[in-house]
């Protein structure tokens, strides 16, 4: 008896999956071009930010410790 309790439960279970599934709007190719090239683009400009800043501390720091 648990045992059928237990395949319905899965059943009604997938059948919501199958349900919400549907309900998903998948974006279009043109949509999902631009937004990995805006992603892209960001993560390289914040790359070269954080690269100029690192080189700017090293630098400074090298500086003040050649001071001491």
């Amino acid at each position: 008896m648990a045992e059928k309790q237990q395949v319905s439960k899965t059943k009604t279970w997938w059948e919501g999956v199958k349900a919400e599934w549907r309900k998903i709007i998948w974006p279009t190719q043109a949509d999902l071009t631009k937004k990995t090239t805006a992603v892209v683009v960001v993560s390289v400009i914040l790359g070269v930010i954080i690269a100029i800043l690192d080189f700017l501390i090293q630098h400074g720091i090298d500086f003040l410790i050649g001071l001491a």
